[in-house]
């Protein structure tokens, strides 16, 4: 696979598929893409200049341990009120941003190329949320840190992820825990298990389930609701698609 991955340059633009990746071929694929490189970039661009105007140090370190406990919270507000909402696809103007950022991943979850996000539909959210918290900490100096700290925070997701699509169990147990909990999310019952890097807000918001036998499976856990009526009333992500599936596939 990764001879395959290094042959082609545009390999993200191609259904390269992950259960049949090594974690070095991710890497790979992960450090090659685009968006990646960019974020990368940037992180570094904002934290220098959240330093170079910072006039404390105790508030920029402040922020840095805060963002990931804000982070999570974000990353399953996002997750389960709005990709798994229906509002996205129920307009559109924002249909196909729902199919390339969520519909896509469930109908193939293994599929690489849509699986690492667009900075057209990453960064925006980001700035919105990062910026403001950041500057009622520090000023402008807290709104860079912050946002650099959420476009870090972002990339490691994005890895943490992927890799649980991987065909291989990690050797700790908590990101073993994590991985099982995000592949029931996506094969057995997709209404819990909504936190990728931390199952925190699932315990707390009742929404953790550790095994298939603690749900029924749901029989929209791959088109994510999108099958029958909602396909005839708002067809734009069908239009946009080579196969809706039917209820229950």
């Amino acid at each position: 696979m990764r001879k395959i991955l290094v042959g082609y340059k545009g390999w993200h633009k191609q259904p390269h598929l992950l259960d049949k990746m090594s974690f070095k071929d991710l890497l790979y694929a992960y450090f090659s893409y685009p968006s990646i490189q960019i974020s990368i970039g940037l992180a570094g661009v904002f934290l220098a200049i959240g330093l170079y105007i910072h006039e404390s140090t105790g508030l920029v370190l402040l922020i840095i341990v805060l963002s990931p406990f804000v982070y999570s919270l974000v990353e399953y507000v996002l997750h389960r009120y709005v990709l798994h909402g229906r509002f996205l696809y129920r307009s559109k103007a924002t249909a196909p941003i729902w199919k390339r950022v969520h519909y896509d991943h469930h109908i193939d979850p293994s599929n690489l190329a849509v699986l690492f996000g667009d900075l057209r539909t990453t960064l925006p959210p980001i700035i919105l949320i990062a910026a403001p918290l950041g500057y009622l900490f520090h000023g402008m100096a807290g709104s860079a840190i912050a946002v650099s700290c959420g476009i870090v925070l972002t990339s490691l997701y994005e890895l943490c992820h992927a890799s649980q699509h991987l065909p291989f169990q990690p050797k700790n147990p908590y990101l073993r825990r994590l991985k099982a909990r995000h592949l029931t999310h996506h094969f057995h019952n997709e209404t819990g298990n909504f936190g990728i890097t931390t199952r925190f807000w699932d315990l707390r918001l009742n929404t953790n389930y550790e095994g298939t036998g603690d749900r029924p499976r749901s029989p929209t856990v791959r088109n994510l609701g999108y099958v029958g009526e909602e396909t005839r009333r708002y067809p734009w992500v069908k239009e946009l698609s080579d196969d809706v599936p039917a209820a229950g596939d």
